[in-house]
């Protein structure tokens, strides 16, 4: 009897992995692949999602089905992907929101990244600029720490989302420059950027990718790229090691992440796919036009992006002592 069960226990376990074995060598079959986007349709995330998807669809010859779930940062999209089937039709294209800076300020946020996603690739990155509306009387991060004290309490620091990396800059900058600032969270850049060019907040921390163009037109005043170096767009613009704040480094990136479970050799098509994607001549075009850099790795190499990232934001939480709102 012993023997018998032993043998279903492991016929069951081959029939298990030969299943999983037999999908991942067929995927991707006739079924849209859905790519969740956690924010809002008309921000940096969805805009490249977009383009990207367009050449991923050709690349695996299936169609690409774009799904905005905004809101919380990005955990709402975070938490959908986190629970749905680990056979490759559903992804996660996000930036750090439902990754790092969410969970670091949201003990509470309903999963444990590291646990529920099985990572894919890094994307992209661009730098954050930081942008004032050019009604506010400064030129440079010296005169913006010299006015937010003449003025305490008074300019307000826009941001993507409460827990989004330029929410947790904001409050990097006012530990750095021991400045009363207000934070006011969006849901997304694009109610972002409409806050700003109507005068309701004063700073903002934004992509090249969707400031550029307001920056161009002379609606926005960049004094700073969150960077080491300084966008070749934007030549004149000094980065934020030169202005004297070394710390507030944060370029916006965007990688992928599947459920974990998800068997590995789907998740190698998949990492394969993106490489393809980016590398096409007209996709890289585009994105080069958007000022975003191909920064497509591995899937360790995306683990190990993460934790740094996770020390780095966890770190500023505990400092500032922020808290879920």
């Amino acid at each position: 009897m012993m023997r018998a069960l032993l043998a279903a226990s492991l016929c069951a376990v081959w029939a298990l992995h030969g299943a999983d074995l037999a999908n991942a060598q067929t995927y991707p079959q006739q079924e849209p692949i859905k790519v969740v986007v956690p924010f809002p349709p008309g921000g940096p995330t969805d805009g490249m999602a977009r383009i990207i998807s367009e050449q991923l669809g050709a690349v695996l010859g299936q169609t690409i089905v774009i799904e905005n779930r905004g809101g919380a940062g990005g955990s709402i999209g975070g938490k959908f992907v986190a629970t749905a089937d680990p056979d490759g039709y559903t992804v996660l294209m996000t930036p750090g929101g439902a990754l790092t800076t969410g969970p670091a300020v949201n003990p509470d946020i309903g999963y444990d990244p590291v646990k529920v996603f099985a990572s894919v690739c890094e994307l992209i990155e661009t730098p954050l600029i930081i942008s004032v509306t050019p009604s506010l009387p400064v030129k440079s991060m010296a005169e913006m720490v010299a006015y937010a004290k003449a003025n305490p309490g008074k300019i307000s620091w826009g941001s993507q989302g409460f827990g989004t990396a330029p929410h947790l800059l904001a409050e990097m900058f006012k530990l750095e420059a021991d400045v009363n600032i207000l934070h006011v969270p969006y849901r997304g850049t694009g109610p972002l950027l409409n806050a700003i060019l109507a005068n309701e907040v004063q700073i903002i921390a934004d992509p090249s990718t969707t400031s550029l163009p307001y920056i161009q037109d002379g609606k926005l005043r960049p004094i700073a790229i969150a960077g080491k170096i300084r966008d070749p767009k934007l030549p004149d613009v000094p980065t934020v090691v030169e202005a004297g704040f070394p710390k507030l480094q944060a370029p916006f990136w965007l990688a992928v992440v599947a459920p974990a479970g998800t068997p590995r050799d789907i998740i190698d098509k998949l990492n394969n796919a993106f490489r393809q994607a980016l590398a096409a001549s007209e996709t890289h075009a585009r994105l080069e036009a958007l000022g975003a850099e191909s920064k497509i790795g591995t899937p360790e190499d995306l683990d190990k992006m993460l934790a740094a990232e996770r020390t780095q934001w966890n770190a500023v939480v505990q400092a500032a002592h922020i808290k879920m709102e």
